[in-house]
């Protein structure tokens, strides 16, 4: 009973002092209002102009193991979207250094944004509206959504597109800093290889013209020919025979020993030109990092601010502020609390006769 009395007393008592002060709270709150009206105004409150552009990655499988490479198995695809990792990939790329400064740079955004470079603390400035203004998020469907605000509806629009290219090469940048240097690796030791076969080739040649040629099947067949000249009896074919067994056995060991180096360096540059083929290809190649599955168009209706909204705060807080004010003072008069008490005290009183 004593909870409801005192609610009663409470609520008669605002509503007596809004009444009371019903005039001065509505000139305040219409000029609140225009106030907020005229703040929010362009030429107090830069309107900015919203494009959002929605990319997915692509996967980060090497491109030449999907493509030439006859060893490497998996099931994911070079058209294949991104996963979780990918996504997360590309949102470290997009917050980095490395795509912030490009984009800076492409757009000029110090002299746009209005930072005279000589001022304090500029580049502090410039990062603070940088991340103000362009934002990166991962949707609910692991795609990332690129928004970007700006003044200007039409670069707004630009600047959200060419964030997707600037991440497209920066990607292939990056990977491309890995690839180079492998390619580098295997391209060194594939020249190695080809260097080598090649001195074995002219030392193969030299044998040769010396007729060494298959040491194996040539001493066989000059062992069979020696047997027919020395049924014959014929000296000087067995003379020449003998001549070329002597040379035979004086370069036979080399000619063998160079053609297994042969054939095992034959077998290695085989694979070693598998990897230089997909490196070079890893080094030498772009391709797209990313799909974009909406591409950011010009604003019609600009984004910030939003004069109702602020008008509308405004109006709540300054008449939250006016009641607090009126209460104080009322307390500190104590003109409307006294009377309003006294009408409680009665009601009791009333209430207790009866």
């Amino acid at each position: 009973m004593e909870e409801q009395q005192r609610n009663a007393y409470s609520s008669k008592y605002l509503c007596r002092l809004l009444m009371e002060y019903r005039r001065p709270i509505l000139i305040i709150l219409a000029v609140a209002a225009l106030c907020a009206i005229v703040f929010s105004a362009p030429f107090f409150i830069t309107p900015l102009y919203k494009s959002t552009t929605v990319i997915y990655p692509t996967s980060s499988n090497s491109t030449s193991k999907v493509l030439i490479s006859t060893t490497y198995q998996s099931e994911k695809d070079i058209m294949n979207f991104g996963e979780d990792e990918q996504t997360e990939q590309m949102l470290q790329v997009l917050n980095s250094n490395r795509v912030r400064d490009k984009v800076i740079s492409r757009f000029n955004l110090m002299e746009h944004y209005n930072i005279k470079p000589d001022s304090k603390y500029p580049f502090t400035r410039l990062n603070k509206l940088y991340d103000n203004r362009i934002k990166f998020r991962r949707t609910e469907y692991n795609a990332v959504k690129i928004t970007v605000l700006d003044s200007d509806p039409a670069l707004s629009a630009q600047m959200a597109n060419d964030i997707a290219e600037i991440f497209d090469s920066t990607m292939n940048q990056i990977q491309k800093e890995v690839a180079v240097k492998a390619f580098q690796l295997v391209e060194d030791e594939y020249n190695t290889l080809c260097n080598e076969m090649a001195q074995l080739e002219d030392s193969l040649n030299t044998l040769r013209k010396l007729g060494v040629f298959d040491y194996e099947s040539q001493v066989e067949m000059l062992s069979q020919q020696m047997a027919v000249e020395l049924g014959k009896g014929n000296t000087q074919g067995i003379k020449n025979i003998q001549e070329q067994l002597d040379i035979l056995a004086e370069y036979g060991g080399a000619s063998y020993a160079i053609n297994e180096r042969l054939d095992n360096d034959r077998l290695q540059l085989s694979l070693v030109k598998s990897k230089y083929e997909e490196a070079k290809m890893d080094a030498t190649q772009d391709i797209p990092r990313k799909f974009v599955v909406t591409s950011a168009f010009k604003a019609e209706r600009k984004s910030y601010p939003v004069r109702w909204i602020i008008v509308v705060v405004t109006l709540l807080s300054t008449f939250l502020l006016l009641i607090f004010c009126i209460v104080v003072y009322d307390q500190s008069k104590g003109f409307f609390r006294h009377e309003a008490e006294a009408d409680a005290a009665k009601k009791r009183k009333t209430s207790e006769n009866k």
